[in-house]
């Protein structure tokens, strides 16, 4: 059976220093998406339609993973990659700190070996053991390429993100470069952590901001 070692080969975009912050090109790469927006008056931890959506993509993308590994030819082994969320809003304006008017794409990576038929055949499975759902039908796989960014590690509860984005942003100040997050591109978190699991304190996500040089 082949493995694809896919956090050993993106470890650079998937578990970058918390002690630094770095510019550098993100390639296009696949992924399971699905699109939503956060109900007036909620969160993404407190809204019914975002735990739906993370639900779809989980079982679409495990479904995957077992298909390819348990097929009889060409079996090929990966792990199941983190859950991404792409944050922006529909007037251009992004306030990290009012989370009730924010849209998403939510998105999980795939191998390359995934195709848009073995795509249909998982989504199959899933209804079949699940039942078919909206969110299901929204699932869709696409290419993403994000281009030029700025990322870190940033370590703690998600309340806390504001100050490590100001570090980034006296970064990208410092190095000729603006923030594209607006009407151009969107505010980028990965999520490392189980917040359900972890401590707040110790929990771990990649936030990233498209840039362009200034």
């Amino acid at each position: 059976m082949k493995t694809l070692d896919l956090k050993k080969q993106f470890k650079h975009l998937y578990q970058p220093s918390a002690k630094k912050i770095e510019a550098l090109q993100v390639p296009s790469l696949q992924f399971a998406m699905i699109d939503g927006a956060i109900e007036k008056g909620s969160e993404p931890g407190k809204s019914p339609a975002f735990a739906e959506a993370t639900q779809a993509l989980y079982s679409m993308s495990y479904t995957l993973k077992f298909m390819l590994k348990k097929r009889k030819t060409n079996a090929i082994d990966y792990p199941v990659m983190a859950l991404e969320g792409l944050w922006g809003v529909e007037d251009g304006f992004f306030d990290i700190t009012i989370k009730d008017n924010w849209t998403y794409t939510l998105m999980i990576m795939q191998p390359e070996v995934i195709t848009a038929e073995v795509f249909e055949e998982a989504r199959e499975q899933v209804r079949k053991k699940k039942g078919d759902s909206d969110m299901l039908s929204k699932i869709r796989l696409a290419h993403f390429e994000e281009g030029l960014c700025v990322q870190t590690m940033h370590v703690g509860p998600y309340a806390t993100e504001p100050a490590t984005i100001e570090r980034m942003k006296e970064f990208m100040a410092a190095n000729g470069l603006k923030d594209n997050v607006g009407p151009n591109g969107r505010h980028h978190e990965i999520y490392l952590s189980d917040p359900r699991k972890a401590s707040p304190d110790k929990m771990k996500t990649v936030l990233r901001h498209p840039v362009i040089k200034s």
